[in-house]
């Protein structure tokens, strides 16, 4: 039995073939990265426009890797949410047409979850109940999982996510987009005790919710003032790019590793699972490795090829066809940042 996933939220056109043992056959990324560079950051109608032109040669090519005829299919998955809206359109209206003209059935899934069950394809055993942690370039949240399919939000970012205000700070460094990357290449030269920078809300114990707005503002103060320079007119010292990248991404370490902690602490769980484009970063997974080992808690975190957006994550869709969760023709999209 055979699953095609597609994964159109953002700026990559994606699909997969993948089996009910979770074994990928197939995996085809189109990255809009160079459509998106000059604007420093995802421009949704652009998005759309090279998701429609991409979409059909990628689910093309991903059966032809596969070796698998369009009618084989067991089922049809999509990520209907949350996302931008042209991008999740163009994703439903194709797999609509094509479950339609192939008389496979339809399933829908949510992008962040599917970011979270990352972690199931990397681990023998079963990953729920536990808490899951999306760090992305557009969510940074905290759930307590009960399963694949029951989730309670706890707490998450309530401004900038983290991988946004990696993003940002780039552009103010001088890197090209996408700058997490390059932060962290950059860092690996520098002092991160270089530059004093704030921890916002790491020290409420009361709310696991967290701020990386503030945290960006302060890096743009240490480089500019209260002025409004051009960041592309600064002259920086090569030592002091390396000892800002290193001081920044330790603050956004030290505030994901602190709540992530404290959500453990809350709930008692056992089990902590990462997922998201920011769990690739190498600081953050030595980090978040220290603290479950002091807590005696097992860690799943997404092997890096499926930390950013893919489609191989979403093999969550075999929970849902397992309890017979088939969506209709006339389903819909759901754009918003979504909490459940």
């Amino acid at each position: 039995m055979h699953l095609l996933s597609i994964e159109t939220t953002c700026d990559e056109t994606a699909a997969a073939v993948i089996t009910r043992q979770r074994t990928v056959l197939s995996s085809v990324v189109a990255s809009q990265e160079k459509l998106h560079e000059r604007f420093a950051g995802v421009v949704p109608e652009i998005a759309a426009r090279a998701h429609l032109e991409r979409i059909i040669p990628v689910i093309d090519e991903t059966l032809k890797r596969a070796g698998i005829e369009g009618p084989d299919l067991r089922a049809i998955a999509v990520a209907t949410e949350p996302g931008l809206p042209g991008s999740l359109l163009v994703g439903l209206s194709v797999a609509k047409a094509l479950a339609w003209s192939w008389g496979v059935p339809l399933v829908t899934t949510h992008h962040v979850h599917a970011h979270i069950y990352a972690c199931q394809l990397n681990s023998e055993k079963p990953i729920f109940p536990s808490v899951g942690f999306v760090v992305s370039g557009g969510h940074t949240n905290l759930y307590r999982c009960h399963s694949s399919s029951q989730w309670d939000y706890l707490g998450g970012t309530i401004d900038d996510a983290a991988g946004e205000a990696f993003d940002k700070v780039a552009v103010m460094l001088g890197f090209a987009y996408p700058g997490g990357p390059e932060i962290s290449q950059a860092a690996m030269r520098g002092n991160p005790q270089a530059i004093p920078l704030p921890r916002p809300m790491v020290d409420d114990p009361s709310t696991l919710n967290m701020s990386f707005s503030g945290l960006k503002t302060a890096v743009r103060y240490k480089l500019v003032g209260n002025g409004k320079q051009d960041f592309s007119q600064l002259q920086l010292e090569p030592t002091f790019v390396a000892d800002m990248a290193a001081s920044f991404e330790m603050a956004v370490v030290d505030c994901l590793v602190a709540k992530a902690e404290l959500a453990l602490k809350r709930t008692g769980l056992k089990i902590l699972c990462v997922g998201g484009g920011v769990a690739a970063n190498r600081k953050l997974r030595e980090r978040l490795a220290q603290m479950c080992s002091k807590r005696k808690v097992e860690l799943h975190i997404a092997p890096p090829s499926l930390c950013t957006d893919n489609a191989v994550m979403g093999a969550i869709a075999w929970e849902k066809i397992d309890r017979g969760e088939f969506a209709n023709l006339d389903a819909d999209v759901r754009p918003g940042l979504l909490r459940s």
